[in-house]
């Protein structure tokens, strides 16, 4: 029988394999199948290789990370790189064993020194011109960057809100939050400013409409500033408007100084400044700065005529726009006087107009009375009207303007109709009454040939205001003398409570008196209407004080009913404070019925000291410790300055005991 094997080998084998010999051709085609077969798990491997790193990629970029590098191995896959934190190399890790067998992975990356990294430097900057809000800078990622823009879309309500903040994944620094809150504050108040906040300072750049605005508004702020952070105020005010531009100065018995004084520009205060003192004005001179200026060469005409005036030794120079008058004083002789007179009117810029009087020496002869009129107001707003009047024309139209001027129930008349007054007096008499009505109490004198002007004020610009309306409706070359005084006492910005005081004023006035209700009920008594018309007033000057009215019964009858009843004699106080035009937004109403007792419930005197009313200062996050209201002595007004919140403890409902006193 022929061999199979060879029968095939002759039939298909190519004439160059016929020569192999047969025992080599079984081994040559086990050598070919397992070449086949390497390569076959060569390409297997490579398509495991780049599939287990694209799929490896694509997990570590969908989860933010962007510093990782993946190289493969074969079946192994090496992660190198530098993570921010190890665990942020962990996380690495944990995707890369999501994707291939965590053993399959090699952990090569790095971890940054820790001591290195650096917090972001978180900061705000906040514009925001009437209508419009624009954020920009880096704030912390999450809740802060919602309640921020929150905030500030309910601020600008149908206005424009640009954001351009950029958030980080990082712990929100310590004073954050408090300084956040304060700038939006501040931002509400200022309708045109720039706020910057930081962690630990919040700068305020703003413009306001007034020298009283801008004091007012840093007064505000100053007090909402929470302890610890700095707060850098830079708000700015338009410079007044003066007319007539006036300034007076003058050497007599009591020195040399300034009735008025009016600058355009610091420079031009300075010199005017320089020159008083020059002629023996002692201590801090003030020069109010304006617009309204006659000239650019005011500050020469200035200080020219005050060193005329020092020259000549005693006097007055008035400035009203660009006429000058000059007053020497009797004592001043004739050739000193011409003299003088004469330089300075050779030396003045040609836009001035100057009228130099030397004073006569007082006539030897027999005195004459002198006709008077006299004003006199006191420290509650009395105006008394003394003196005499030329006819009865004259003395209706005085009366008028002083009722309209000072109120009709506080003018007292006492005047005489004397005719042949000299000639301009009821003008006189009426701007001697304008210019005590820029004082608070004082006195106006008028004579023929001077008005006088005392008092005290509790207004910077007073004095200067005073000068400008004797000078505007008299004209220039009259004699009038000023010792007006100011008291920050009475400076209705310097004055202004602090939202202690309020509550400090509040509580005194209920140590003496309790507000009282009907028995069960949440009815004001007729009594409590004087004590509350009392709280109001004190409320009033202070708007912004965040204030809890609290309401405590004693503990008879049931607690829920008890309750309710102090949360509706609270709403009462409130309501009543609201009928009296007090603005109640910063008011909160909240009844603790018996919570929280003062004294105890075992005897009448003890329960008719806790059926009361308390007023508590709301401020930001008491301490924990802060002492609770029950632990003032009974009878003593309690004067909290700690925060009621949430944690403020609140009544437990108990079964029912029976009727009630409250």
């Amino acid at each position: 029988m022929r061999n199979p094997l060879r029968f095939l080998t002759e039939l298909r084998a190519p004439a160059s394999l016929t020569r192999i010999p047969v025992r080599l051709l079984a081994p040559l085609t086990f050598l070919l199948a397992a070449g086949l077969c390497s390569l076959g798990a060569v390409w297997a491997a490579a398509v495991i290789e780049s599939r287990s790193a694209e799929g490896i990629r694509a997990a570590l970029q969908g989860g933010g990370i962007e510093w990782a590098e993946v190289a493969t191995d074969g079946l192994q896959v090496t992660m190198t790189g530098t993570a921010p934190t190890e665990a942020a190399r962990f996380r690495a890790l944990s995707l890369a064993g999501g994707i291939v067998d965590s053993d399959r992975v090699i952990d090569a990356m790095d971890v940054a020194d820790a001591a290195a990294l650096k917090a972001p430097d978180f900061k705000i900057e906040v514009l925001r011109n009437d209508d419009g809000i624009s954020l920009i800078g880096l704030i912390p990622s999450g809740e802060a960057h919602e309640k921020v823009v929150g905030d500030l879309k309910e601020l600008i309500g149908s206005g424009t809100l640009t954001d351009m903040l950029e958030t980080a994944e990082h712990p929100v620094p310590a004073g954050w939050e408090e300084a956040v809150d304060f700038g939006i504050k501040a931002l509400r108040a200022l309708p045109r400013s720039k706020i910057s906040v930081s962690a630990n300072e919040v700068k305020v750049t703003a413009i306001s409409d007034s020298p009283a605005e801008k004091a007012r508004l840093e007064s505000d702020l100053t007090r909402k500033r929470p302890s610890g952070l700095k707060v850098v105020l830079d708000i700015s005010a338009p410079r007044p408007v003066i007319t007539p531009f006036t300034l007076r100065f003058l050497i007599d018995g009591e020195g040399a100084r300034f009735d008025a004084c009016s600058a355009e520009s610091e420079r031009a205060r300075d010199r005017i400044v320089a020159a008083a003192q020059a002629a023996g004005a002692e201590g801090q001179q003030t020069c109010t700065i304006g617009l309204g200026v006659p000239t650019t060469v005011w500050a020469d005409a200035v200080t020219m005529a005050i060193t005329a005036l020092k020259e000549i030794g005693a006097g007055s120079v008035t400035f009203s726009d660009a006429d000058i008058s000059l007053i020497a004083a009797d004592t001043v002789p004739q050739s000193d006087f011409d003299r003088v007179v004469g330089e300075l009117e050779s030396n003045l810029p040609e836009v001035f107009s100057l009228n130099a009087v030397l004073t006569p020496k007082p006539d030897q002869a027999a005195e004459t009375v002198v006709p008077e009129f006299n004003a006199t107001l006191n420290d509650k707003g009395m105006l008394d009207l003394r003196g005499r009047l030329g006819d009865e024309l004259s003395r209706d139209a005085v009366e008028s303007y002083a009722r309209a001027r000072f109120g009709t129930a506080s003018v007292h008349t006492a005047t005489r109709i004397t005719p042949d007054m000299p000639q301009g007096w009821p003008v006189r008499v009426l701007a001697a009454l304008e210019a005590l009505g820029e004082l608070a109490n004082g006195q106006a004198i008028v004579r023929e040939d001077s008005i006088e002007i005392r008092g005290v004020t509790g207004s910077p610009q007073a004095r200067d205001t005073v000068a400008r309306i004797l000078t505007s409706k008299l004209g220039e070359g009259q004699t009038y003398k000023l010792s007006v005084r100011y008291d920050p006492k009475l400076d209705p910005l310097l004055g202004l409570p602090t939202p202690e005081e309020c509550v400090a004023q509040v509580n005194a006035l209920l140590a003496g008196q309790k507000i009282s209700f009907e028995p069960g009920s949440a009815q004001l008594t007729r009594e409590s209407g004087a004590l509350v018309d009392e709280i109001a007033v004190t409320l009033k000057g202070c708007p912004d004080a965040p204030i809890e009215i609290g309401g405590h019964t004693d503990s008879q009858g049931r607690e829920e009913m008890n309750l309710a009843l102090s949360e509706d004699r609270a709403e009462a106080v409130l309501a009543a404070l609201m009928d009296r035009r007090i603005l109640t937004a910063n008011l909160t109403a909240i009844g603790y019925g018996e919570t929280v007792p003062i004294a105890a419930n075992d005897s009448e005197a003890g329960r008719e000291t806790n059926r009361r009313i308390e007023f508590r200062l709301v401020a930001p996050a008491a301490a924990a410790n802060a002492a609770a209201p029950g632990e003032a002595g009974a009878g003593e007004p309690v004067i909290e300055a700690q925060q009621a919140t949430e944690d403020t403890p609140r009544p437990k409902l108990r079964p029912e005991t029976g009727g009630t006193d409250n």
